[in-house]
């Protein structure tokens, strides 16, 4: 097939990979680049300018020049259909198994993963949107390796909702003009091109997640996508639906101004508490002990800063008549074990239950078996209503100091922590190299935002001289180096790509942005 001028797919044409990157759809795809490329790239190059007004001393506040945004009186769109009630969703990758188990699991949502639970090898890039149309066109089977075969259920499918890569990835394997193309326009452009029709003609709708986002003006970025791409597809206007997950720290600050931007297309918030937390380390890294954080594991959505930052997001979202939605109880269950079983479900209840009570409309699950708890906690809260827009919020005040009261967060630096995040973040990452972007490690489920927080916290505790509370060793390269050779000897398998790449990014002089940008050029 004769492929648009200027357009170059690098990547291997596997089988049914022509059913994807058709001439149209590539022609599709390098309309997006043409009009956005520029744009994107400014607004990475404003993020790095404001990393060095913090780094600098600099702060986070409200902005001035919004505030007539904050104050004036307007609503976001209605939520479209199937997303009406969202009180349980459930998130992982594209591939087929997980495809089939999430849209059977009984969620009302599915968080179809691109971004921090997949990992962008090419494979799983055409593939997943192979499955994704597969799945809508209920053709979708899968049989493992063992024999066990997988198929979609007859009705009471889940509500499917994409998340792209973020706006700071590209997709090497797809040039325009000689440029990669952005991670997330190739992922967006090709479900829209492929999927848009058919969900429509199932009276849901083309649906996204977007992930990372640090400004309204990237979330004015991303509506002007969307309008380009309704107009090009002939689609009516307001047809796509985003969710946005609030999951850096400067996004904290624009809330409204962020579902302003997108408010014909916006279908809510999601406190994306994960990345959150590395979010903050990441901007305040060099800033000394006022903003570090305890171990990883002993911040809780308790801590004074996380309060602040969802109940904020629940008073933004009702005010403006959008969904709020809680963010990812990382405990999961075990079918082998009772006792971790008992635990997981316990705290995924006591996570749940606060958010319901907090006025969240549902929540994020990352197993089928955590479906009926969350289902079963928001039911007692809900019961036949869709959701709680109706709770506003309106006692909630939230400073931009209560944001920034990081130093108020309980807990210490210890060994023992810092040897998690030694291990996690390596385990994490060799299974990342291999293609697997969501890992169950220590009874937690581990992405790429929870190896973010452990990769990026060895580096500032590194960095600021921390001393270990349970030991009184003071943080040093030698102490990352012999903690991660113990650690790597209790495990089986080969690590030493992974362990490179860990030091690579958790105790180099200079902070990588974001662990995937390296990772991904180690990968074919």
């Amino acid at each position: 097939m004769t492929q648009p001028a200027g357009v170059e797919v690098t990547g291997p044409r596997h089988d049914r990979y022509d059913e994807v990157l058709t001439p149209p759809a590539l022609g599709f795809l390098a309309q997006l680049h043409r009009a956005f490329e520029g744009r994107r790239r400014e607004l990475l190059a404003r993020r790095t300018e404001r990393d060095a007004d913090l780094a600098a001393g600099g702060t986070l506040d409200f902005l001035d020049a919004t505030k007539d945004v904050r104050e004036g009186d307007w609503r976001v769109a209605e939520p479209a259909p199937g997303l009406v009630d969202r009180r349980v969703e459930i998130t992982g990758p594209t591939d087929a198994k997980m495809t089939i188990n999430a849209l059977n699991s009984g969620a009302k949502v599915w968080l179809a993963d691109h971004e921090d639970a997949n990992t962008p090898l090419w494979e799983n890039v055409i593939g997943g949107q192979l499955n994704l149309r597969d799945a809508i066109e209920r053709r979708l089977a899968y049989t493992s390796p063992e024999g066990r075969r997988y198929a979609l259920d007859e009705g009471g499918l889940a509500t499917i909702v994409v998340r792209p890569r973020g706006w700071h990835l590209t997709e090497k394997h797809i040039l325009v003009d000689g440029e990669r193309m952005s991670g997330s326009l190739v992922d967006f452009g090709l479900y829209l091109f492929h999927c848009a029709r058919l969900q429509l003609d199932r009276g849901a709708g083309p649906y996204f997640y977007l992930p990372k986002l640090e400004s309204h003006l990237e979330a004015r970025l991303w509506n002007e996508v969307f309008l380009l791409a309704q107009d090009r597809l002939g689609l009516p206007r307001g047809t796509i639906r985003a969710t946005v997950l609030i999951e850096t720290f400067p996004a904290a600050f624009e809330m409204e101004e962020i579902l302003y931007e997108l408010r014909e297309h916006s279908a809510g918030l999601n406190a994306g508490r994960w990345d959150f937390m590395f979010s903050i380390i990441k901007k305040f890294r060099t800033r000394g002990r006022e903003f570090l954080l305890p171990d990883r594991n002993a911040v809780t959505m308790t801590a004074p800063f996380m309060r602040a930052y969802t109940e904020l997001l629940v008073r933004t979202c009702h005010k403006r008549g959008a969904h709020a939605i809680g963010g990812m109880a990382a405990f999961i269950p075990s079918r082998r074990d009772p006792a971790v079983n008992e635990t997981a479900l316990a705290k995924v209840r006591e996570d749940k239950t606060r958010e319901a009570n907090d006025g969240f409309d549902g929540s994020w699950v990352a197993h089928p078996d955590l479906v009926p708890v969350c289902r079963e906690v928001f039911d007692d809260v809900l019961g036949e209503r869709p959701n709680q827009l109706d709770r506003t919020r309106d006692e909630v005040r939230v400073s931009a100091g209560a944001l920034l009261d990081i130093a108020g967060t309980p807990g210490q630096q210890t060994e023992a922590g810092l040897r998690n995040d030694i291990s996690v973040g390596i385990q994490y990452l060799a299974s990342w190299l291999r293609g697997t972007g969501a890992v169950a490690i220590f009874n937690l489920m581990e992405d790429a935002a929870t190896a973010e927080i452990s990769r990026s916290q060895v580096w500032q505790w590194l960095h600021n001289d921390v001393t270990l509370a349970d030991t009184g060793h003071r943080v040093t390269r030698e102490l990352v180096e012999r903690l991660a050779d113990e650690e790597i000897a209790t495990l089986h398998g080969d690590y030493a790509a992974a362990r490179e790449l860990f030091m690579a990014v958790a105790v180099a002089d200079e902070f990588a942005d974001f662990l995937t940008v390296p990772a991904y050029e180690r990968m074919p």
